[in-house]
């Protein structure tokens, strides 16, 4: 984005806030750490004992307070936010204090550290305090088209490196797990990530732990490998699970893995704008309940994602929040047998009015490789 036009996108979104605030009854938003402030700013504050905040008032200027020392790492946008940098020896939490004003009920960030937030309550004891979700949930989570673009590029690299791994470019028998895992995070860095999230490895038994952590285990022939992996490309993120066998699989496991492929395939199809989020896990849990692996599915269906691989919504039971146009989120079902194996798959999914599009198309079969 030009200058020009990001600081249209972010005067846009403070201006949505400023809307989703009055709707609630919210005088003002304040915002730390995490990734609501680069959604409103463009800047993500380093997790430093030195306060930043974005105030965020109902109506008036809306000030980014930081030390003076991090300053020059902002790109400045007088339009949308007035700088606030405070010396080492001025009080942060008094200047955040002063620029409430009058604001009775304050939105906080989730992740604003406990020792501001409790020295703001000496300045502030009869104000009402309450989640910045309340403001920032309903925004994140519906994506505009420039965040829906973005996701479909990381998703796109991220099917690149899955194919490598399907064609066999990546050499796992012999091989350590988190030997795999550190070739896997330099192919998505070479894809065009600038970050590698994770990048699970799982062989044989260790596949049955959801998130294994790739170590020192070497993969075998006649095991299925589970690589569950993703990036920050450009702000946004990317997540895919494939899993692969050395040999051709066992008939328990090629069984299981049919299922797999069925409920993850109805999952993603079941993403209607209008239907609950609770019912894609439904959908996908009820065949792999009546294929009999019902107990070996442990983990709800699917996480939303955005600027973060975890966000708004979540497909699982008790969820009804109705999928929205603009809703990105991963359906990844698994069923996993203790000391046994392991499998999932995962795509990540965006609703649209003409019904859900995936945005990975990698190979979903369960790829048969020999070394």
């Amino acid at each position: 984005m030009n200058d020009t036009t990001a600081e249209s996108v972010y005067l846009d979104r403070i201006s949505r806030v400023r809307k989703e605030m009055t709707r609630t009854g919210v005088d003002a938003l304040i915002l730390s750490l995490g990734h609501d402030l680069p959604y409103l700013t463009g800047y993500l504050a380093m997790p430093l004992e030195r306060l930043t905040l974005l105030v965020v008032p109902r109506d008036g200027q809306v000030s980014l307070i930081i030390p003076k020392l991090e300053a020059p790492r902002v790109r400045a946008m007088p339009s949308v936010f007035t700088l606030v940098p405070w010396n080492e020896t001025e009080d942060p939490v008094l200047i955040a204090h002063q620029l409430l004003g009058s604001a009775r009920t304050i939105a906080v960030g989730d992740q604003m550290w406990s020792r501001f937030l409790v020295d703001l309550l000496l300045h502030r004891a009869d104000n009402h305090f309450v989640r910045s979700v309340v403001v920032m949930e309903a925004l994140r989570s519906r994506k505009d088209n420039a965040e829906i673009a973005a996701l479909i590029a990381a998703g796109a690299a991220a099917d690149r490196v899955a194919a490598q791994l399907h064609a066999g470019d990546i050499p796992l028998v012999g091989r350590a797990e988190a030997e795999v895992s550190a070739d896997i995070s330099a192919r998505l860095i070479a894809e065009g990530h600038q970050k590698v999230n994770f990048a699970i490895v799982a062989a044989g038994e260790n596949a049955a732990s959801p998130h294994h952590h790739a170590g020192d285990r070497i993969i075998r022939h006649g095991e299925i490998v589970l690589c569950d992996f993703g990036g920050t490309m450009n702000g946004y993120c990317s997540d895919i699970t494939r899993c692969v066998h050395i040999g051709e699989p066992p008939a328990d496991i090629a069984a299981a893995y049919a299922v797999l492929m069925q409920a993850q395939a109805a999952g993603v199809a079941a993403g209607a704008v209008g239907t609950s989020c609770e019912n894609v896990d439904s959908v996908t849990r009820a065949i792999i309940d009546a294929a009999g692996y019902g107990e070996y599915f442990v983990h709800r269906t699917g996480h939303g994602i955005g600027m973060e691989e975890h966000e708004d919504p979540y497909m699982v039971s008790g969820n009804i929040t109705p999928i929205a146009a603009g809703h990105a989120y991963s359906v990844e079902p698994g069923i996993y047998v203790p000391g046994k194996w392991g499998m999932r798959l995962e795509d990540i999914v965006v609703a649209t009015e003409n019904g859900p599009q995936a945005v990975n198309h990698a190979n979903h079969a369960l790829v048969v490789l020999d070394r």
